[in-house]
């Protein structure tokens, strides 16, 4: 077999394997939206659940995931930033760091249910929490902690030394440079690790299974306080999100509209994810644009 024809096969083999995928994720899709997509209303997504009878919506179960989403990252962003850049910039290459490296590595492979164990003891039996919106944040933050981490550092290492080395030259401290020119640089890569973290928080449901609870209060959503039990902005109440509601009604539902409750929900989730990815990217490149002025 010539090169030739090696090659072709090779692409051949390439270009199948990529198609198969796609229709494989695409006939997913579409089997969820096109039975999701018919149950989606204003009434379905404001709307609280129904335990015995049909009509229900999945509203404190969307605004629960939000919350979630929003509480994890503000947690996470921030202690993987500080500790990816340390990690490539500043800390020496010895059997320290290399264990350090190594535990990450381990803990991003944990199973969500190991996770949702750990916080169940921890968080909510140890530190006395229970089953809260606290608790949950907690334990996603973390299982997406040490993927943040290698995002990070990694993104940074990307960028190529001549960028640290002229803002050095410049006279510009190490600290500026990083946070003048590194960081920007690599605000691409950034992104697109809190987009796929996001991802990860919006469709756990085991870790938040034994943290978060599986039950929601009754919300009051002119109550704004958040240290009122009714308040939707409580970080000390349970909180059903909706992949945990998906798993719940299919696992225990008795409402007579079980499996369009399921359908819409499902398609409810794929919808917030994908127009929560697109925003984020949006946001990225509007804010990578603006730091570096291109």
């Amino acid at each position: 077999m010539n090169a030739k024809l090696a090659d072709r096969i090779a692409t051949f083999t390439f270009y199948l394997i990529a198609i198969i995928i796609v229709l494989i994720l695409s006939s997913l899709l579409g089997y969820v939206l096109y039975h999701g997509i018919p149950k989606l209303s204003w009434h379905f997504i404001s709307s609280p659940p129904q335990i015995f009878k049909a009509g229900g919506g999945v509203g404190p179960q969307l605004f629960n995931s939000f919350y979630l989403l929003v509480l994890t990252m503000l947690i996470t962003v921030p202690i993987s930033l500080g500790a990816g850049i340390y990690m490539a910039e500043y800390a020496k290459k010895n059997v320290f760091t290399d264990f350090i490296r190594t535990m990450i590595e381990v803990l991003s492979s944990l199973p969500s249910i190991v996770v949702g164990l750990f916080g169940f003891l921890f968080f909510v039996i140890y530190m006395g929490w229970g089953f809260s919106i606290l608790s949950g944040s907690l334990a996603l933050a973390v299982f997406n902690l040490p993927l943040m981490v290698r995002v990070v550092e990694e993104s940074i290492r990307n960028i190529p030394r001549q960028q640290r080395e002229a803002g050095l030259a410049l006279g510009v401290s190490r600290w500026e440079t990083m946070t003048t020119i590194i960081l920007p640089a690599a605000l691409p890569g950034i992104i697109t690790g809190i987009v796929l973290a996001s991802g990860r928080v919006f469709g756990e449901a085991a870790a938040l299974i034994y943290t978060a609870g599986m039950s929601t209060p009754n919300l009051d959503f002119t109550n704004w306080n958040p240290f009122s039990p009714t308040s939707p902005l409580n970080p000390m109440r349970p909180a059903e999100t909706l992949a945990v509601h998906i798993w719940k009604i299919n696992g225990e539902g008795i409402m007579p509209d079980a499996r369009a409750v399921s359908d819409g929900a499902a398609a409810l989730l794929l919808l917030a994810i994908l127009v929560f990815n697109l925003g984020a990217r949006w946001i990225g490149r509007l804010v990578h644009k603006k730091m570096t002025s291109s």
